[in-house]
């Protein structure tokens, strides 16, 4: 039985659905979930289920908030520290998986792929886009701003899922919880860089979740759901937004793994 509890007049797009205090979605072989602000202990900016070490939150409330976190999921949590850039990390074990408290330093990446149950790859988020991905006894997150996207994020992570999952497996994609379209304002710099998709531009704002998309079909992957809410104007009780917040913010957290 499910057992959903949803936010006052926000409902996600089906397959998408409230899982207790966070956003869940079923993909082939997997389960993703994307977590929000909510049920956590941290005060002020960060409240209350900040899950970023490296913010200005007290440790220990960041410490606690990672632990409810991992006491919900059937797999152990693998961290990594995101840099904005391309590169991926396969966990092959389950004791590669870092669980809710990194002891020494983690590997710099911004995506990570398994085909290892009991492992649950997570990436953190403020704005940018956590991107899960599964088909094949495999699955992928990742953390994709406009850098990441700039970059080719998507296209090596599919890339690589294929590899594990197989050339002619279908993929489906899931994109959580980021900056809109409607909201995600940037420099003439930042939009050069996407000059081939016209259809993200929308004057001096930047759509991320279109670009993703549009990456996603160009890489193959059979299906993709986005679940179209905009971390800067969803209702601030929702999500951590760096852009709305100002950089004092926490973050929150898109996570796979294997069914």
């Amino acid at each position: 039985m499910r057992t959903d509890s949803t936010p006052p007049s926000v409902i996600p797009p089906e397959p998408f659905h409230w899982c207790g205090e966070h956003l869940a979605i079923e993909l082939p072989g997997a389960r993703a979930l994307f977590t929000t602000r909510r049920g956590g202990v941290s005060e002020g900016p960060f409240a209350s289920l900040n899950l970023g070490r490296l913010t200005d939150d007290q440790p220990a409330a960041v410490a606690a908030n990672r632990e409810r976190l991992q006491a919900r999921l059937p797999a152990r949590m693998a961290m990594i520290r995101q840099v904005h850039g391309t590169r991926l990390r396969r966990v092959e074990t389950v004791a590669a998986a870092s669980g809710p408290h990194p002891r020494g330093p983690l590997p710099e990446a911004d995506g990570q792929l398994t085909t290892v149950p009991g492992v649950a790859p997570l990436v953190l988020t403020a704005d940018c886009l956590p991107i899960a991905l599964a088909g094949g006894g495999a699955a992928a997150i990742l953390h994709a701003g406009w850098r990441g996207l700039a970059d080719g994020i998507i296209a090596r992570g599919v890339a690589a899922l294929r590899e594990l999952a197989g050339e002619r497996m279908p993929l489906v994609a899931a994109i959580g919880p980021g900056a809109g379209g409607c909201c995600y304002e940037v420099g003439e710099e930042v939009l050069a860089r996407f000059s081939h998709h016209p259809e993200a531009r929308r004057g001096s704002h930047l759509d991320l979740k279109a670009v993703a998309r549009e990456q996603l079909a160009a890489a193959g992957v059979a299906v993709v759901h986005d679940v179209g809410l905009c971390t800067i104007c969803s209702p601030s009780r929702l999500f951590f937004s760096h852009r709305r917040e100002r950089g004092i913010t926490g973050r929150q957290a898109g996570i796979v793994w294997l069914s």
